[in-house]
């Protein structure tokens, strides 16, 4: 093992690529055919200055060093400014060595197209027991982002992945440069820490935006690191203004403490109000077998002690710990031309993505790995994703399977049959797990009426057909609910069944003569325990939904005649502007159709965890209506929405019920986390699409 340390420095007279006469130059560099780290955009520069560092782990130095140079073009094809070679095995070894490098493009090689300089130091390196950090690019072919991923040596120890987390809380930003005709701008903002990338909702028609919007990033050295924070403006149907950047040097802050930070932006004008704070992190690791934190009953019982009711109150955001044994996989895809695969596993929870290595040549892997998370949110999806690696392009997908926490069984070996990409059917082959989930439960309610953490990680929404009329086929079906219900109200009103008609008469005097408040949150727990007592005394009236299976198995075949065509550029990049309206209107539908699925599905029990919360909360509001007069209620709502600022000026506005509905998966979820059935043959077939009516 040898370890590359590089310092990019800067790039010199490098070709302009715009109309302006300028570029957005980064850089990525490549070792066998694998891109090992990108540098980031410096926007407007022909002479930009990086200085950036990157650390990597080579088998032997014969590899060249392949560097590419790019000018970035928001939401069209970057354009290719030039490449270079580094040959690795002309470095002295233990010396750093400054290089500078003149970029080529092979279709014109007399066109002189800038330098970029480096400072290389190559060395060896005896210590191979601790975690290596590959860039690699996405899974998906289809995706254009970059993450960061881990990968462990295989060798029999624990090793802690990340040193802390910083927590940042995005307040808002003040007198921001107008960028649009009317005096306004629509901004929003991006954040990056090394290949970790978060991005801001954006606020249309101002300069003094109100984002609070909270996230973490994970912190992998001691010393610190920087943020880069960049601020748009968002143009429909063109590129992106560019109204200013910052950065944070995290080294310059102390620990276990909030920083107030009111940073002025360069390159332009205002500035942003941020909550910086860093905090250790112990609890994400991988292990080998031999490594068991379970096993050990010391470090069993003070994770126990850790997740305990007496220590309810403690560090809020700690709801629980995750333990998964990826062992085996068996009976794989073949994914290569020689009739094996090379197969490695990606197990993800929320921003939490961990590897394990390579078996290659093999389509029954044994990986024998542990990984520990912490859990933040109880209503979180494990999803473990098994891919084959390839040397010259990125990594080709074999199954996945997607398990909700709650519905985990602890210690309970068990064989899980590999989904599709879209998780509606199956794939070839199992993967054999093992998990563990130790959690509190008042932590897991509280955090549950709390926003929900967003994935930094996911690809761009894109105009499809099928998701578009999926979407309106789900709305439709909520909204033809209502339709039926009102239809049967009227037909009590019609007289159509006499015997109903007078029933329903009878109860509407009732209900109308001896109404109270406190009867709306006892009709909505009636309706609850009517549903659970039908569960299970075995009359569950839940239909496994065919339609919307037999729905996504057609948008994962057009998802898969797009991905064919998405390298020829079409007609989508000249209507870009309509395809945006179009996938907005794609994803209002889902939202609401998404919307009304929960409220359903909680009465249906689809989630025993979140409908046992919903009887206790509605229990409690029922309590408090019978004996608490409602203009009390009413007063007491209202002075704490007036002083909620007063009392905490950066608070993170939230809707608890909405939060907890965000929780409950919609029908579509429910067919994801559906779980397959093991085909004895370890060759399931595609199930025959069910054709309705």
């Amino acid at each position: 093992m040898y370890q590359l340390d590089i310092t990019l420095r800067r790039g010199q007279n490098l070709a302009a690529r715009d109309r302006g006469g300028t570029s957005d130059p980064y850089v990525k560099f490549k070792i066998g055919g694998k891109e090992v780290f990108r540098s980031k955009t410096i926007h407007k520069n022909l002479n930009p200055v990086w200085e950036e560092k990157a650390c990597i782990l080579i088998d032997h130095p014969r590899e060249p060093l392949y560097i590419k140079v790019f000018d970035y073009d928001f939401g069209l094809q970057d354009d290719f400014i030039g490449s270079a070679f580094l040959d690795l095995t002309s470095l002295e070894l233990n010396r750093q060595t400054d290089v500078t490098l003149s970029l080529k493009d092979p279709h014109y090689p007399d066109h002189d197209l800038g330098s970029i300089l480096l400072s290389v130091l190559l060395a060896p390196r005896e210590e191979q027991r601790e975690v290596t950090m590959l860039m690699r690019k996405s899974w998906k072919r289809s995706s254009k982002f970059q993450t960061q991923s881990l990968r462990l040596s295989d060798l029999h120890r624990k090793s802690q992945l990340w040193r802390g987390i910083v927590s940042v809380t995005l307040i808002e930003g003040r007198e921001l440069k107008a960028m649009d005709a009317n005096g306004l701008s629509d901004p929003y903002v991006k954040f990056r820490l090394g290949h970790q990338k978060y991005k801001s909702k954006i606020v249309p028609k101002t300069l003094n935006p109100q984002w609070r919007e909270q996230f973490d990033f994970h912190l992998y050295e001691e010393r610190g690191g920087i943020i880069d924070i960049t601020v748009w403006d968002k143009d429909a149907g063109k590129r992106d203004d560019f109204i200013g950047r910052c950065q944070v040097d995290l080294s310059a802050l102390s620990k276990e403490q909030t920083h107030k930070l009111e940073m002025r932006l360069e390159e332009g004008e205002g500035c942003l109000v941020l909550l910086v704070t860093l905090t250790a992190s112990a609890a994400v690791s991988i292990s080998d077998l031999s490594v068991n934190s379970l096993e050990d009953q010391k470090e069993r019982e003070e994770i126990l002690k850790r997740y305990s009711p007496m220590r309810m109150f403690h560090n809020m955001k700690d709801v629980g710990f995750l333990q998964v044994k990826v062992i085996r996989a068996e009976a794989l895809m073949a994914a290569d031309v020689t009739g094996k695969s090379d197969p490695f596993c990606v197990v993800e929870l929320n921003n939490d993505r961990l590897l394990t290595h390579t078996v290659y040549k093999n389509l029954n892997p044994e990986w024998n790995k542990i990984f520990t998370f912490n859990i933040k949110d109880i209503h979180s999806v494990l999803e473990v994703t098994v891919y084959d690696e390839d040397r010259d392009r990125s990594a080709d997908f074999l199954g996945k399977v997607a398990i909700p926490l709650l519905s985990i069984q602890n210690g309970e070996q068990k064989a899980y049959v590999l989904k599709n990409k879209q998780l509606t059917g199956p794939t070839k082959g199992v993967i054999y797990l093992e998990i563990d989930v130790i959690f509190n439960a008042v932590k897991a309610s509280i955090r549950t009426l709390m926003p929900k953490e967003q994935k930094y990680i996911e690809e761009e929404n894109r105009l499809s057909k099928q998701l578009l009329l999926r979407n309106f086929i789900r709305m439709k079906r909520c909204v033809m609910v209502l339709i039926n219900a009102a239809y049967y109200v009227n037909s009590c009103f019609d007289w159509d069944s006499p015997p109903r008609s007078l029933a329903a008469f009878l109860l509407f005097l009732f209900v109308v003569w001896n109404f109270e408040l406190y009867m709306i949150p006892l009709a909505f727990l009636l309706l609850l325990a009517w549903n659970y007592f039908l569960i299970i005394s075995g009359k569950d009236n839940r239909q496994h939904d065919t339609v919307v299976e037999d729905m996504l198995e057609d948008e994962e075949e057009e998802d898969d005649r797009d991905d064919k065509d998405s390298e020829k550029k079409g007609f989508m990049n000249k209507l870009y502007a309509i395809q945006e309206v179009c996938v907005s209107v794609q994803n209002v539908l889902d939202e609401v159709a998404s919307f009304g699925e929960r409220i359903k599905n909680t009465f249906n029990w689809t989630v025993p965890f979140l409908s046992w919360l919903a009887i206790v909360a509605l229990s409690v509001f029922t309590i408090i209506l019978y004996f608490i007069p409602l203009r009390y209620i009413v007063l007491v709502w209202g002075i704490n929405k007036f002083t909620k600022k007063l009392r905490s000026p950066y608070a993170i506005d939230n809707n608890e019920l909405l939060d907890f509905l965000s929780r409950v998966p919609s029908d579509v979820q429910v067919v994801q986390y559906h779980e397959l059935k093991q085909d004895p043959s370890h060759s399931p077939s595609k199930r025959k699409k069910n054709n309705p009516g």
